[in-house]
């Protein structure tokens, strides 16, 4: 099925206000999940959309929720999601924490009491956008084994950064703590594909190449012991510093329908103008000797020729995967 990104973006709001998100909470979490399918993330893209559906169903998060702000300090912002989306207490907290990172140089918003679904690296896009530099941390229910055992404990527990650039969009990247991400599981479950050796394991403590299993199980961290010690450090981060659940102390494994995790969530912000009078353009000269490696590419640069391609092209769903959609809506608006 082919859409134009109009149509997309409407669909995606639609399904949202029809399962309880008010207008403002659907119009955020509709661009978090737009931006991730135009720009080419799809295991967070529109492929999440029932995970969003079915956490809302269960009355497991608040789609209506309004974030509650605390000003702690002149460089720390604490952000009380209230059960809601993370993207809605991140809106919320942003024009402070911004303010008080070009005061200081350096300040930091912290969330708890949030649900985070989605790729990481557009919650840190606007800094970048505004001349700041961005790093984000969030931290998931347990889906990955500390590297020497077999038994989930830690979250995929994703990083991501934003540089800001000269007269284009800003330097972006995100991975997870994990091998790769869980919902990149998902969809080789779903496609029937294998998962590469040493991924991770069974429900059993098994190695696995089966995702069906491997969901059910652990995933391994990425770079073995090293993978490790990053999801701890995100662990503490965010559910330590923000006084947020841990992975382990997920509830919503005891609640029917419910997908997603109400975790933690910190970025440091950095303005770097505070450093250097001269930062962005030093950074651009580096990024001019990066690009004439032969074969490299600067991180995201594959995302904003996805986008261009969409806004000039359309977004093609699979068939399957586009009636899955309209069979969130209600029958009357499908």
């Amino acid at each position: 099925m082919k859409l134009s990104t109009t149509e997309l973006y409407d669909l995606i709001k639609r399904i949202l206000t029809a399962n309880g998100c008010s207008e403002e909470v659907a119009e955020i979490v509709t661009q978090t999940v737009y931006t991730a399918e135009v720009s080419g993330t799809l295991s967070h893209g529109v492929f999440r959309l029932p995970g969003y559906v079915s956490s809302l169903r269960a009355g497991w998060v608040d789609g209506t929720a309004t974030p509650i702000v605390h000003d702690r300090a002149p460089g720390v912002v604490v952000v009380d999601g209230n059960n809601g989306f993370s993207q809605v207490a991140q809106r919320a907290g942003r024009p402070l924490v911004m303010e008080k990172a070009r005061a200081n140089g350096v300040a930091a918003l912290t969330i708890r009491n949030a649900h985070h679904f989605a790729a990481l690296w557009p919650d840190l896009e606007p800094f970048g956008e505004q001349g700041l530099a961005a790093i984000g941390f969030v931290n998931t229910m347990s889906l990955v084994a500390p590297w020497g055992g077999s038994r989930k404990l830690l979250g995929t527990n994703p990083m991501a950064f934003a540089w800001p650039r000269h007269n284009r969009p800003p330097l972006l990247w995100d991975q997870a703590s994990s091998i790769m991400a869980h919902g990149e599981v998902l969809m080789a479950a779903r496609e029937g594909r294998q998962l590469p050796p040493d991924t991770g394991f069974d429900a059993d403590g098994n190695p696995s190449t089966d995702p069906a299993r491997v969901a059910e199980g652990a995933l391994n961290t990425f770079g073995r012991h090293k993978g490790t010690a990053i999801a701890l450090m995100v662990e503490l981060l965010t559910a330590g510093l923000g006084g947020a659940n841990f992975g382990f102390q997920d509830k919503g494994k005891d609640v029917p329908g419910a997908r997603t995790f109400n975790g933690g969530m910190t970025i440091l912000v950095i303005d770097p103008g505070r450093f250097d009078d001269h930062l962005i353009e030093r950074a651009e000269d580096f990024f001019a000797v990066y690009a004439q490696l032969e074969g490299a590419r600067l991180p995201g640069e594959r995302r904003h020729g996805s986008r261009a391609r969409a806004d000039a092209e359309g977004v093609t769903i699979a068939d399957a995967q586009y009636s899955a959609l309209l069979e969130l809506l209600p029958a009357n608006e499908a």
